[in-house]
């Protein structure tokens, strides 16, 4: 991956090599975790769980996220191509409904080779939002639910809390590409989701303001119905980096439910809400290298 452009800070490191590029990763996927995981929205879980591989380093600099352990200081194994496959086809072979491929971005050539042919069941790009569109067309035909977040929409706060100014317009032309690829949400007769888009936003504390402009935004564009939105309560500080005191408290019941307020008000029907209760830390998975053995 000689000059690197997969994502969009463009770094142009040679990740074949020795060099790691700004999300702290060489080209070889890295994977911190490979389990059943019910954590996600209810057409993701269902009752078997999501086939979740949390893959290590992130592009993105978010003071506030929760998974620190593995995005920021790179904790996790290295992966083959044809190892990261066998994963798959286990966690397949378990019984979970999907294969959700968590932060994903900065990996996708080796996730599209190991995507070449078919596993059985749903594909999920599960991401921050923050990708290119070159790098998604990679994986047109091999991806079958794209799961992003649309964190803001405001170029100031996306530069203090993840350090891209740019992330609106990157992921505003991401998520147009997502929903061209998949086109509207479809179910089967459980209530799975098989294909479709579903847009996550997490309220932050005082972010009522960004929130409204991001529920407006997807409301206008996506009229027709399609995507799913999920807007999420369970905004906590519990990793939280220091200098951002405006952060350093959870969510209000207020905050969130004036969100919903908006959503409502919009019109935005389909999808997911959150109880205030969901803000707890132990929803955060043990990233131990769980369903990684090593092949031998």
């Amino acid at each position: 991956m000689s000059g690197c452009e997969v994502c969009p800070r463009r770094c142009g490191v040679d990740r074949d090599g020795e060099g790691r590029g700004v999300c702290g990763m060489g080209s070889l996927p890295t994977v911190a975790r490979a389990a059943p995981h019910f954590g996600e929205e209810p057409c993701i879980s269902g009752t078997r769980g999501s086939g979740a591989i949390f893959f290590s380093g992130c592009s993105l600099k978010c003071v506030f996220c929760q998974n620190r352990e593995i995005s920021a200081d790179c904790f996790g194994r290295e992966l083959s191509v044809a190892d990261l496959r066998a994963v798959m086809e286990r966690l397949v072979a378990e019984g979970v409904h999907n294969i959700n491929l968590v932060n994903p971005t900065h990996f996708v050539p080796a996730i599209a080779r190991a995507l070449e042919t078919p596993l059985g069941v749903p594909v999920v790009y599960n991401t921050g939002g923050y990708d290119c569109v070159e790098s998604l067309r990679l994986l047109e035909g091999k991806v079958d639910i794209y799961l992003p977040d649309l964190k803001y929409l405001g170029p100031d706060r996306a530069k203090r809390y993840s350090a891209a100014a740019d992330y609106p317009t990157v992921a505003i032309a991401a998520i147009d590409e997502m929903v061209r690829q998949v086109g509207k949400p479809q179910f089967d007769a459980e209530g799975m989701l098989r294909r479709g888009v579903i847009v996550r936003h997490l309220v932050l504390p005082g972010g009522l303001a960004d929130t409204k402009q991001v529920i407006d935004h997807l409301a206008d564009r996506y009229a027709d119905g399609g995507i799913l939105v999920s807007l999420m309560s369970q905004y906590t500080p519990c990793r939280l980096q220091d200098g951002y005191p405006e952060l350093a408290r959870r969510l209000t019941t207020r905050e969130y439910t004036r969100a919903v307020e908006h959503l409502q008000m919009r019109g935005i029907t389909a999808g997911y809400t959150q109880g205030i209760a969901s803000a707890t830390p132990d929803e955060i998975p043990a990233f131990d290298l769980t369903g990684i053995e090593k092949t031998e």
